[in-house]
C-alpha cells in the first residue's frame, strides 16, 4: 500500500460522493505521492527556500502511479516547487487512483438502472481496505494531515493534526494546505462572477 491509496481509501470511507468530483482531494494526493517519493529517495527537496523537488536516483516503485510520478519529475534546475507540483500532477489525479483502485478489485460501481453512466465507486471489502483503515484509526501524523487538509474533520477532534517530524515532509503538508486553501478561494471567486453574470441576465 502506498500513501496516496491509503489516502483516497480513507476519503471513500469518510466522505459521500466521488472523490474525483473534490478537487482538494486530488491536491491530497499529489502532495501524498511527493512524500513517498522523498521516503523512497526518489526525490528530496532543495533550493533556498527549500521547496524546489530534485530527482533522486532512478528507483523501481511497486505501484505503477507513483512510478509515473516519479518519471514526470523535473529534471532539470531550477527544478519545480511544491506548490507547482501539486497543481500539475494533481489533474484529474483522484480519477487515476480510482480506475486504478477499480482496476485492482478494490472498487466497484454502484449499479444505475435509470442512466447509462456509471455508478458512484463504492470500496469492497479488502485487505487494502482494512490496512488503510488501521493506519487511520492509529492517528498516523502524515495520513491524519493529509486527510484533514483535504476536508476531513474528527468531530471528537477540533485540534490541530498530530505534528510530524521531518521538514520535507512538512514543507509538503503545508504546500498541501495552500493549495486547497487557493482551491477553495478561486471556487468562491467563480460563485461571484457567476452570481453577478446571472444577475446581469435577470436585469437585478
Amino acid at each position: 500500500m502506498t500513501t496516496p491509496r491509503d489516502l483516497l481509501i480513507t476519503v471513500m470511507d469518510e466522505l459521500p460522493g466521488d472523490p474525483a468530483e473534490r478537487g482538494e482531494v486530488s491536491l491530497g494526493l499529489a502532495g501524498a505521492e511527493l512524500i513517498d517519493l522523498l521516503a523512497s529517495g526518489a526525490a528530496t527537496l532543495g533550493g533556498d527556500d527549500g521547496d524546489r523537488i530534485v530527482p533522486g536516483p532512478s528507483a523501481d516503485m511497486d505501484d505503477q502511479l507513483l512510478q509515473q510520478a516519479a518519471a514526470s519529475l523535473v529534471p532539470e534546475a531550477p527544478y519545480e516547487s511544491v506548490g507547482d507540483w501539486l497543481w500539475r500532477r494533481g489533474r484529474d489525479l483522484a480519477s487515476a487512483y480510482v480506475a486504478a483502485l477499480e482496476a485492482d478489485g478494490h472498487v466497484r460501481r454502484q449499479r444505475r438502472s435509470w442512466t447509462f453512466r456509471p455508478g458512484r465507486p463504492v470500496l469492497t471489502d479488502s485487505l487494502d481496505h482494512r490496512l488503510a483503515g488501521d493506519r487511520r484509526r492509529s492517528d498516523e501524523p502524515v495520513l491524519a494531515a493529509l486527510v484533514t487538509a483535504v476536508g476531513i474533520r474528527d468531530e471528537e477532534d477540533e485540534g490541530d493534526a498530530p505534528g510530524v517530524a521531518d521538514d520535507a515532509v512538512d514543507t509538503v503538508l503545508a504546500a498541501v494546505n495552500g493549495a486547497v486553501v487557493e482551491l477553495e478561494a478561486l471556487r468562491q471567486r467563480r460563485a461571484i462572477e457567476q452570481s453577478a453574470f446571472d444577475n446581469i441576465w435577470r436585469g437585478d
